[in-house]
C-alpha cells in the first residue's frame, strides 16, 4: 500500500494562519468542532459535502447550524447526543466516537469522549431504530502518545465496529484516525514511526482497495513548528531562598528569580494548562561561560497564582526589556490566545521572516522571470538579527502589536 498517511495528501486549517489559499487548492476536506470553524472553512471555498463536525458534544443551535449551512456528517458517543440528530437533524449522516487506550496521553480525551465498544452495539442499533445512518467511526489518540501501537488498536476497535455495523445494516464507508500527530524535532516518538504502526494496521483491517476512505487531522503536525514566539519581560522580582547552611558554604544567600512576561497561561501559553508543556525559552544574547545562573520562574501578566508559565530553569540574570524566544508555538496558541479577558494583554501580531537564500529559491519558482523586477519593489524578505549566516532561515514570529 502507498501509505495512507503521507504528509503531501492533508491540509489542515489553523484560524489566523496563513494557509488558507494553500487549503483552497489542496484540501481534501475539514474536520471542524464548532460552528466558527465551519463558518471559517466554508467562506474560503471548502464544500460541505467535505466537512465533517467532529464535537459529539454538540448544542442544538449548533446542530441547526449544521442542517441550515449543509454540513451532513456529525459525530456522536452516547444515546442523548443521537436523539438531539434525529430530533433537529434527521437526515444527518454520522460517524461513531470510539473511546480509546491514551492512558500515557497528555490530553486524556476518552475521559470524557467516545464511547466504549460494549455500548456500540447498542448505539448503532438505536440508530437504525431512528432511521438515522452511521456512515463511519472515528477516534482520537490524545496529544503526547507516546505509544504508536495505541493507533494500531484503536484501527482494530474500529475494524469490530465497522462489522457490527455492516451485520446491522449500516454502510460505513469513513475512518477518521484523528490527530495530535507530533510535528517537531525530539518529539518522544516521531510521526514517521506513528505512521509506520498506523499504516501496518489499515493494511491488515481496512486494506486498499476495501471502500473505506481513511481521514486524519495534521493541523499540529504541520504548524507546531512554524510558529516562533518572541516575548519581553515586564517584570522582575528577586526573592532570597532561607536555606539553613547554604550560606556558610558558599559564602552568599542563594537567591531565586521571578520574572513576568507579557503573555501567560490565559493567552499565548495556554498549552501550558491543556498539554501540560513546559515552555523553555532560547536567550537572544548567549551567556558566556562566567556568567552565573540563577533558578528562575516565568509568569504571565495576569494577577493571579495560576499564570505560571515554567519553573526551575536556569537562567543568567534578566533584566526588564529583555526578550526572550520560545520555539515551536504554532499549535493551539496564537488564536485559542485570552490575554485580552486577563489582566489586559494586547492580542500578537504576526511577522514572517526568511533567509535571503530560501526567498530566493521561492521567487525562482514561484514568479515568472519577466515579473522578477515588478516583484522586486514589492516583496522583499525581512532582515533580522537571527539571519547570522546565508542558510538561516527564520520562522514566523509571534511579536506584541505594541513594538510594531
Amino acid at each position: 500500500m502507498a501509505g495512507y498517511l503521507n504528509e503531501t495528501d492533508f491540509v489542515m486549517v489553523e484560524e489566523g494562519f496563513s494557509t488558507r489559499d494553500l487549503l483552497e487548492e489542496l484540501t481534501l476536506g475539514a474536520s471542524q468542532a464548532t460552528t466558527a470553524e465551519m463558518e471559517l472553512v466554508q467562506r474560503i471555498g471548502v464544500p460541505a459535502s467535505k466537512i465533517i463536525y467532529t464535537n459529539p458534544c454538540k448544542q442544538i443551535a449548533q446542530i441547526k447550524y449544521a442542517a441550515k449551512h449543509g454540513v451532513q456528517l456529525l459525530s456522536f458517543d452516547n444515546e442523548m447526543e443521537l436523539a438531539k440528530v434525529v430530533k433537529s437533524y434527521p437526515s444527518a449522516k454520522m460517524v461513531l466516537c470510539i473511546a480509546t487506550n491514551d492512558s500515557h496521553s497528555l490530553s486524556r480525551l476518552s475521559l470524557t469522549f467516545g464511547a466504549s465498544l460494549k455500548s456500540c452495539r447498542h448505539l448503532l442499533q438505536d440508530a437504525k431504530k431512528s432511521h438515522v445512518d452511521v456512515v463511519g467511526v472515528s477516534f482520537h489518540i490524545g496529544s503526547g502518545c507516546p505509544d504508536p501501537q495505541a493507533y494500531a488498536q484503536s484501527i482494530a476497535d474500529a475494524r469490530l465496529v465497522f462489522e457490527i455495523g455492516a451485520e446491522l445494516g449500516h454502510r460505513m464507508h469513513i475512518l477518521d484516525l484523528g490527530g495530535s500527530f507530533p510535528g517537531v524535532e525530539g518529539a518522544k516518538v516521531r510521526f514517521e514511526e506513528i505512521a509506520s504502526a498506523i499504516n501496518s494496521a489499515l493494511d491488515l483491517y481496512f486494506p486498499e482497495g476495501c471502500g473505506v476512505d481513511i481521514l486524519a487531522k495534521l493541523g499540529r503536525y504541520y504548524v507546531t513548528s512554524a510558529f516562533t514566539l518572541a516575548v519581553s519581560v515586564i517584570a522582575k522580582k528577586e526573592v532570597l531562598l532561607d536555606q539553613p547552611g547554604r550560606e556558610e558554604e558558599t559564602g552568599s544567600t542563594p537567591k531565586t528569580f521571578v520574572y513576568h512576561m507579557d503573555e501567560g497561561v490565559y493567552g499565548i501559553f495556554n498549552s501550558v494548562l491543556f498539554d501540560n508543556t513546559c515552555p523553555t525559552p532560547v536567550l537572544l544574547k548567549k551567556p558566556s561561560i562566567e556568567q552565573p545562573l540563577y533558578n528562575s520562574s516565568l509568569w504571565g501578566p495576569a494577577l493571579d497564582g495560576c499564570d505560571c508559565v515554567a519553573e526551575g530553569l536556569w537562567l543568567p540574570q534578566l533584566h526588564v526589556g529583555d526578550w526572550l524566544v520560545f520555539e515551536n508555538m504554532g499549535t493551539y496558541t496564537y488564536t485559542v490566545g485570552m490575554g485580552s479577558l486577563f489582566g489586559g494583554t494586547q492580542t500578537c501580531r504576526v511577522t514572517y521572516a526568511m533567509s535571503r537564500v530560501a526567498w530566493e529559491t521561492l521567487r525562482e519558482k514561484l514568479l515568472p522571470a519577466e515579473a522578477d523586477e515588478d516583484a522586486e519593489g514589492v516583496c522583499k524578505p525581512l532582515s533580522c538579527g537571527w539571519e547570522i549566516t546565508d542558510t538561516l532561515c527564520v520562522g514566523p514570529v509571534f511579536t506584541p502589536a505594541s513594538i510594531m
